[in-house]
This record gives structure tokens, sequence and C-alpha cells, in this order.
């Protein structure tokens, strides 16, 4: 059930790959290139929370930090902000798709409550991580039900969304201080590193760069 890490560094390695190659092609294809062409996402500011209340938010953080557990040398869900990528789409156009996202969380949070609190007498949250663990693994092998909603559908939906957090562009939230690009040295949104597309199993030396740039880059008055 957990998401190791070496099964995210493998996954993300590949999926960035192919991005790496696709956004390689653009650029050559459509030089020369102008500062501000295009319309990027403006920022998440931190702040209150959009979409969940405060018992849902801190359950999403701790549902997050069993999904990509911290260790010593990375941040876990909780702390790469994917609970605030999370919330931030939910109350965005993301929310209100089709499937309707924003209910589906909302319901599954309610009747992922309303099971802890029944078997355990207390919320996910202050559950031990290996109660947590048993009980995520529980919905994934359909051996826990929750009541009035799909618990797999629902678990595997916040695995995704998680994941989503952890790899996007921090602008959006998650992934907070290129944590999850540092660790498998994702350049991020460098203009040019048409260089080491073929370079296979080579590390990429640089830093990587959001699209809102790098914390060092800041002037310091």
């Amino acid at each position: 059930m957990r998401m190791h890490r070496r099964q995210l560094l493998t996954t993300a390695a590949w999926f960035f790959a192919g991005t790496a190659l696709s956004r390689a092609a653009e650029i050559a294809g459509q030089l020369p290139w102008y500062p501000n062409a295009g319309n990027p996402p403006a920022p998440v500011r931190p702040g209150a929370w959009q979409f969940f209340t405060l018992d849902e938010a801190t359950a999403v953080e701790a549902l997050a930090d069993r999904i990509i557990p911290p260790d010593p040398q990375t941040s876990g869900g909780k702390d790469a902000g994917c609970a605030v990528f999370v919330d931030r789409q939910l109350a965005g156009p993301y929310g209100r798709a089709e499937g309707h996202p924003a209910k589906t969380y909302r319901d599954g949070l309610a009747a992922l409550d309303r099971y802890c609190r029944a078997q355990h007498g207390k919320p996910f949250t202050d559950l031990s991580d290996d109660v947590k663990d048993e009980l995520l693994k529980g919905l994934e092998d359909e051996k826990i039900k929750l009541e009035g909603v799909d618990g797999r559908a629902f678990f595997e939906g916040v695995i995704t969304d998680v994941k989503a957090g952890f790899f996007a562009d921090p602008i959006y939230g998650g992934n907070r201080d290129m944590v999850a690009w540092k660790m498998i040295g994702f350049p991020g949104a460098r203009y040019n590193y048409l260089d080491w597309i073929d370079r296979h199993n080579e590390r990429y030396p640089l830093p990587p760069v959001s699209m809102m740039g790098r914390a060092d880059w800041t002037p310091k008055r």
C-alpha cells in the first residue's frame, strides 16, 4: 500500500523524462523565445484552507505522510505541501470537474472519520502510523468498507493527487522547496537543458528551477 521512495523515484523518473523530451522539442521549434510571453498560473500563497475544513486538512496531511513518508533526506507528503496542493485544486475547476472530485473528497473524508471513531475511538490523524497503514491497506484490498463511499476508489484518488502535488511545480502549492525535484535530479522549468537529454544515468548537476525561479535568485536587501 505505502508508496515507497524507490517506487516514486522510478515512476517519476520515467514521467519526467518524457516531459523533458516534449518540452525540449517545443522550445526548439519556437525560438526565439521572449520573456513573459506565456500566462503562468498565479502562485499559491500561504494562508487559510480554501476547500478543506481544518479537520479535513489535518486528515489529508496525515494521509499524505503515510503515502509519502518522510525520511532523513527528504520531507514527507505533509511538509512537502501536498495537502495544500490538493486543497487549492479542489477549490478550483478540478474540484468541479466531471466526477465531482470535491464531493468525493468531502464524502470520503467524512466516512473515514466515522470509521476511525467507531473502530478506534479517535480520528485518523490521531492513530499510530502502524494502525494508519493497516487501515489504508484494508481500504486498498477492499477488506475495510467505508459507509456510503467506495473506500478503495477514494484512497486511490488521494494517492494520485498526493503524488501529483509532490512532483508538481511549486507554483501550485506542493513540492515545497522543490524537494521532489531535488530528490530525483529533475531540472524543473529551466529554459534549456538539451545537452543533457541523451546523457542517461548521469545526475543533472544544477539545482532545479520552478516557474517562480529559485529562492536564492531573490535580491537581498
